[in-house]
């Protein structure tokens, strides 16, 4: 059955620049072969390990983990691990890991693995044939997959050191996990504790940077809504100059519809002006004096009073201690849609970015400051669409109003679609009407040049 899970023939590229899965998989099988004699060929490894799986592998050795153990019984089982699942802080983001993660991946035959901040494994997602086959190799729901249990795998690394990490098959200290490649990634809760593990596991697929970043953006974005949540549940704001700070705030920006802040557990609409300094102040952390925000703000520049009678309606909407003067600098963090869009584009995954892109950044603002944001984001976001070559990804684009009349989107949209399919007259018809507008409107210009 593990065989079902691996699927298919190792590719001579991997997921590392310069590396061979080939090669990998051979120094690994002699590494294993040099830890059976143990002693001083354990001298042996660090010229066949890449070096964070050597460390891994030398503290199981030292913690006693045997390579050979096909015991995985131990483990949380039926209603207490329910009850544990249930009530554990990663349940809360689950929804949108579901959005984001488990349909895509688990669609084209990996397994998604969510791990507590121990390594205990809370629930495995993919076909029937593939979960019972990662039960099979030891990831079963309920079991523990620290590197003190099992040795090195991604999750267990992801628990130890909490940093993002991939192992390939036989770098696995387990011989029983050697048919598996896992990419995982941590989830931290607002305060930056560690509260969770994503996996997508499989075969060689997985040990693909796409698919790195593909859990890591997934991450980010639980990250961000448990950082909204605990905003939405925060304390009751309390007024006065001696009200106590919110721990954190919210800002949404992106889209049509009217900006809108979290604040103490509630969401306060806000008008253009608060919207825009709120943003520019969250993209500079390091704070920015009335002069440089009013240039921000306006090309006209503001004078120093109009900037301090907005900062002072301001503070009447967030509270007077968000955020000092002398530079104006916020005091508390800070989620925006805009870091959660720029974080799934970091990743590389731009499906997630498409998804979380519900239109330009304060698109009636003429502030300079957030022009240059909300230009930044369009084209980065773009140009990311047209690289990927992914049909689901430019059909999400070409459906929005960004897209809609994007001819080079339409085109690329078309490159990935069957000649015979009904879609691909659909995309033709688009494309015609927009070459003879595009057309139309370069006569109309030479016209008017003349």
């Amino acid at each position: 059955m593990v065989s079902n899970l691996a699927g298919g023939s190792s590719p001579q590229h991997g997921a590392e620049p310069g590396t061979q899965l080939g090669a990998l998989e051979a120094y690994a099988a002699q590494a294993h072969g040099y830890l059976s004699v143990g002693g001083e060929q354990l001298g042996q490894l660090p010229g066949l390990l890449r070096p964070m799986v050597l460390e891994s592998w030398l503290r199981s050795v030292r913690g006693g983990v045997d390579p050979m153990d096909d015991n995985d019984s131990r483990g949380l089982r039926g209603a207490d691990l329910e009850r544990y699942r249930d009530a554990h802080p990663i349940a809360a983001v689950m929804p949108l890991v579901d959005k984001l993660l488990l349909r895509d991946a688990t669609s084209t035959g990996l397994i998604v693995v969510v791990a507590d901040q121990f390594g205990r494994v809370l629930s495995v997602h993919g076909n029937s044939d593939r979960v019972q086959a990662a039960a099979e190799a030891g990831l079963r729901e309920g079991n523990d997959l620290s590197e003190r249990r099992v040795g090195t795998n991604a999750v267990g690394l992801v628990v130890r050191t909490g940093r993002a990490a991939w192992i390939h098959g036989p770098e696995h200290f387990l011989h029983r996990i050697h048919q598996i490649t896992g990419a995982a990634a941590p989830v931290h809760d607002p305060d930056g504790r560690l509260v969770g593990v994503l996996m997508i596991a499989g075969g060689v697929r997985v040990a693909r940077p796409e698919i790195l970043a593909l859990v890591k953006a997934a991450a980010t974005a639980a990250e961000m809504d448990l950082l909204l949540a605990a905003v939405r549940s925060g304390h009751d704001r309390r007024s006065g100059a001696n009200a106590p700070m919110p721990e954190r705030l919210g800002l949404e920006v992106l889209g049509l519809g009217q900006p809108q802040l979290t604040v103490a557990g509630e969401r306060v609409p806000l008008s253009q002006r608060h919207a825009e300094i709120l943003l520019l102040l969250a993209e500079h952390p390091e704070g920015l004096s009335a002069d440089h925000l009013a240039l921000l703000l306006d090309d006209a520049d503001l004078d120093n009073a109009t900037i301090r009678a907005a900062m002072s309606r301001l503070r009447s909407v967030v509270g007077p201690n968000v955020f000092g003067s002398r530079p104006y600098r916020l005091r508390v963090p800070v989620a925006t849609d805009v870091e959660a869009l720029r974080a799934a584009l970091d990743s590389g995954d731009v499906d997630a970015a498409v998804r979380l892109y519900a239109g330009p950044a304060l698109p009636r603002s003429n502030a300079p400051g957030v022009i240059d944001i909300r230009d930044e984001l369009r084209v980065r976001l773009r140009t990311a669409v047209l690289r990927s070559g992914e049909a689901a990804v430019l059909s999400k684009w070409t459906a929005g109003a960004e897209g809609r009349d994007d001819a080079a989107a339409w085109a690329a949209y078309r490159a990935t679609v069957d000649r015979e399919s009904p879609l691909y007259s659909q995309i033709e018809a688009k494309i015609r009407v927009l070459d003879r507008r595009l057309g139309a409107d370069a006569t109309q210009m030479q016209r008017f040049d003349s």
